[in-house]
């Protein structure tokens, strides 16, 4: 392949000053972006309504790390704090300068960047303050999926004044572990990448663990990989002591241009990568009396492989996308840093746009809601793949870290759709091409593709998290929203996707990623008749099998869903969950119109009948309370209501809209496709009832989730009002303003801003004995174990589709498969699951390698089930778990015939016994590698 040519690359002059464009917020969240680009890197200002230097900035878990800046003023003897606490590093007294505080301005942000102001007072009275502004930018590019895929961010320091002033950085080693005992290495380069375009090389530190864990975590961090802080050629550089750099820039300015070379762990003798930088102002000073002076560093997370994935050719090591495009990672970054004003220009496009669209959407609190969460949503995803087959891997931040987790997918994609939908379908392809290639067994579609973020290892056993209703429909209606991205009559889903080059050929993938000489994707989809309807027939053809067999779950199981969970598994199991047929019946209707896709007029005109049937019985028979006033959360659960955001699917879809002459000319954006053809499903009354009902139930944070309990989810609530009236639409926006303004909750102990709210508890926490999210697992809700023991409501009907069924109390026939129950199988702590097994090894050497820690029980090398091959991972059960941990501590990471050991423990003792199911894939390749 041809590498991307870099020379040919706009390469902008001026450096454009953000921190200028970005409006004040109406929001004052308490933690705030500042760089964050996938779920590795990942930078935030904790306590932000306080001063920038009262609390390190954190990981997306809490984690503090490493990240001071300071400024000092030449001949003041002054040294000022600007983000961290460099301050508990320098002496109170006795040293030959003074530890003052800058006056803070405040930050601002829009959708890319977050902006710090500072004022600093000059020792001269008569001269004004200088201002300081560190402008942090994580850009979102939807014209350009190469460089939303680069992992790394642009931190350019601006100042403004009459007086000069020194700007100190420094960053240490908990960017590449979470243990802070782990052993790092560094080196420091100043080299030109071959083939550059003139100017002077970069200053570069490269840091990494001595000793690197692939596929592994430790506390969500990643424990491979390596950090590169990138800065100007006219800045001084130094590592060493974090305490001696800190106290010598505040005595003198500078830094000495010297490399500690004793390589030690992240917390021992703490080591820093520090950069200076003197801006001399004074000496060019304008007739004004100010004068203007920035400079910019970049920090990067380089990995590669990035994602472990059981593919359809086996498990898969797979490289980031940008390794496509750039021959090094060096080429890489030096063109990231060179490309900072196209980068700048593409978010700020995008910032705007996005801006004026949710204004008018919302309100301005929504506006601010809408833009602080974008680079949340971009912060969860990993770009990999190829030009032919681009992929996103999408971790489940601040849960449990499932992969591609279809009903953490679901409430992202309104902002994939309009951003750019062919994210949408690189998200969705992982979940896809495992499924065809029969590594999943059960017959609907599976929740996520691992259990534990890198590693997309599947679930053959088919023991993942039990919500089939939930994830057949998300999937069905995601399939659907993507074919409408494709193909349309009125206007494109994103305006972004009619952006590059209209007849780049077509390779060898469905939705390849051809760039022209400025890196701008192709256009994606088009007008009906175009490219994009020949890729969204290709599409679905591929993978007909996979949505007719979901399809046909839901015919038989959502109109009276049995007891399970749906994607809000924290409030448990239960049966007849109204909202959750609802989504059931939404995606037996788009079905209909993904078969007319592919011109299948036969099952189109089946699972129309099909579900204007469901959708009659559920409005006539079973959604509402006896009085009308609004929809219950189970059938029968007399009293209970609940909020039915899934009618935002039907609505989104456009199947709620009875005829083009029925719509009104709001502003808002345009819908997906024609509908002048439509019919109505959902009764318009619903939405009316249901808006209504919200504008009753409302509190003062918001709108509660359902009965049950005074929590909410802010991703269904906005879901909920994108299709009520605007009054109650206002309502719930300005009480989720609240709430992000006044509670931690939003940012639950000062992490970043989060779905779920209780509104019994002071200061917002979902529960008062709840352990921090990220370290609970999604699955831990209460599971009825016997008939009698299920919530109330919990009834089975019968499995006869279109017979006139009625929810009852029979308990589940015998091959259902209902609530997990206790059947011996939960992990008691011995059993481990193992990655990285070489195709070669037999399970005889893989216990061998075990038996040095202790006894082994049991030794399961999964096999694919149709070449019976090895396919590199499986399960190793100890007789205790001590010496589980034992062999887990002394093999995590070991190198064993060219592949690293992945050792994670194990959900339950042994494998579930396998659903049948059958395999839809391509015909299996030959052996590999």
């Amino acid at each position: 392949m041809s590498w991307l040519d870099f020379e040919k690359f706009e390469n902008g002059k001026g450096i454009l000053t953000g921190a200028a464009i970005i409006q004040c917020s109406t929001l004052t969240p308490s933690v705030l972006p500042l760089l964050v680009r996938n779920p590795y890197l990942s930078a935030w200002l904790s306590n932000a309504r306080d001063v920038p230097w009262n609390r390190w900035p954190i990981f997306w878990t809490g984690q503090e790390i490493g990240f001071s800046i300071l400024a000092a003023v030449p001949g003041s003897e002054t040294v000022y704090p600007l983000l961290g606490r460099p301050q508990d590093s320098l002496l109170k007294t006795g040293d030959s300068f003074n530890v003052s505080y800058p006056e803070y301005l405040g930050s601002t942000f829009d959708a890319s960047t977050t902006n710090l102001t500072y004022k600093i007072p000059s020792t001269n009275i008569s001269q004004e303050s200088l201002e300081v502004v560190l402008s942090f930018l994580s850009p979102i590019t939807p014209t350009s999926s190469f460089r939303q895929s680069i992992p790394a961010s642009y931190l350019t320091v601006h100042v403004s004044g009459s007086f000069d002033v020194h700007v100190y950085i420094d960053l240490n080693g908990l960017w590449v572990s979470g243990d802070g005992g782990s052993k790092i290495e560094w080196t420091f380069s100043q080299d030109q990448p071959s083939g550059d375009r003139g100017q002077a090389p970069l200053k570069a530190w490269k840091i990494k663990r001595s000793t690197e864990q692939l596929f592994t975590e430790h506390n969500d961090r990643a424990e491979w990989g390596t950090l590169q802080f990138t800065a100007p050629p006219n800045v001084q550089h130094e590592a060493g002591n974090a305490r001696v750099l800190r106290q010598r820039f505040s005595r003198t300015g500078v830094l000495q241009n010297i490399v500690d070379d004793k390589f030690r762990s992240i917390m021992d003798d703490e080591p820093v990568f520090a950069f200076s930088k003197a801006f001399k102002l004074n000496r060019t000073s304008t007739a004004g009396g100010k004068d203007y002076s920035s400079a910019r560093f970049t920090i990067a997370h380089i990995q590669d492989p990035v994602i472990q994935f059981a593919s359809s050719t086996g498990l898969t090591l797979m490289q980031p996308l940008w390794t496509s495009y750039a021959p090094s990672s060096d080429h890489l970054l030096a063109f990231h840093y060179h490309d900072f004003d196209m980068a700048f220009k593409l978010a700020s496009n995008y910032s705007d746009q996005l801006a004026q669209d949710s204004l008018k959407s919302g309100s301005e609190d929504y506006k601010d809601i809408v833009a602080l969460s974008a680079r949340q949503v971009m912060g969860a995803c990993s770009f990999t793949g190829t030009v032919d087959n681009p992929l996103i891997f999408f971790k489940e931040i601040s849960s449990d870290g499932n992969m591609n987790t279809v009903d953490v997918i679901f409430p992202a994609f309104p902002f994939f759709l309009y951003t750019n939908p062919r994210w949408l379908a690189y998200v969705m392809e992982p979940l896809i091409e495992h499924q065809l290639s029969g590594q999943y067994p059960n017959d609907y579609s599976m929740h996520d593709l691992g259990g534990s973020y890198p590693n997309a290892t599947g679930h053959p056993d088919g023991s993942d998290e039990y919500m089939p209703v939930e994830e057949c429909g998300n999937m069905l209606i995601l399939g659907l929203a993507l074919v409408n991205a494709l193909k349309y009559d009125t206007g494109p889903a994103s305006i972004w996707s009619t952006v590059g080059d209209e007849g780049v050929d077509r390779t060898t993938g469905i939705f390849p990623l051809p760039l022209n000489g400025n890196g701008i994707d192709d256009t994606f989809g088009g007008p009906i008749n175009s490219k994009g309807e020949k890729q969204a027939r290709e599409w679905v053809e591929r993978s007909y099998k996979l949505w007719k067999q979901w399809t046909g779950y839901l015919v038989r199981e959502a109109l009276i869903p049995t007891n399970q969970l749906s994607t809000d598994d924290f409030a448990g199991w239960l049966a007849n969950q109204t909202n959750l047929a609802l989504k059931g019946i939404i995606g037996i209707r788009a079905m209909s119109e993904i078969a007319e896709t592919v011109g299948n007029t036969q099952d189109a005109q089946y699972y129309r009948s099909v579900s204007k049937n469901y959708i009659r019985r559920w409005e006539e028979e079973f959604a509402l309370s006896k009085d009308g006033s609004h929809a219950l959360l189970s059938y029968t659960w007399y009293g209970s209501w609940t909020t039915l955001y899934n009618l935002f699917a039907d609505s989104l879809l456009c199947f709620h809209l009875p005829s083009k002459s029925s719509q009104t000319d709001s502003g808002s954006q345009k819908s997906l496709k024609e509908i002048t053809s439509k019919t109505g499903f959902v009764n318009g009354k619903i939405y009316k009832i249901q808006s209504d009902w919200y504008h009753l139930v409302r509190q003062r944070y918001g709108l509660p989730l359902d009965s049950r309990h005074l929590y909410a989810k802010s991703d269904w609530e906005f879901f909920a009002v994108a299709v009520a009236s605007r009054q109650v639409r206002e309502e719930v926006v300005q009480s989720i303003a609240v709430w992000v303004n006044e509670t931690s909750t939003a940012t639950r102990n000062n992490l970043p801003i989060m779905t779920s709210m209780d509104y019994e508890n002071e200061n917002g926490t979902r529960y008062e004995d709840e352990a921090p999210r990220y370290d609970r697992d999604r699955s831990a809700s209460p599971r009825p174990t016997r008939r009698n023991d299920s919530p109330r409501g919990a009834q089975r009907r019968s499995a006869s589709p279109m017979n006139e069924d009625r929810p009852d109390n029979r308990g589940p026939p015998k091959n259902d498969r209902g609530p997990p129950q206790d059947d011996g199988a939960v992990n008691p702590g011995s059993n481990l699951f193992v990655t990285g097994i070489h195709p070669r090894l037999s399970e005889i050497e893989v216990t061998r390698l075990f038996e040095k820690y202790g006894d082994v029980e049991k030794c399961q090398i999964m096999l694919d089930p149709h070449t019976k091959e090895s396919r590199g991972f499986g399960f190793v059960k100890m007789v205790t778990a001590e010496q589980a941990d034992a062999a887990k501590e002394g093999l995590q990471g070991e190198v064993i015939e060219g592949r690293t050991l992945s050792i994670e423990k194990a959900r339950r003792s042994r494998p579930r016994t396998p659903t049948p199911g059958k395999y839809f894939g391509p015909p299996k390749r030959g052996k590999h590698s």
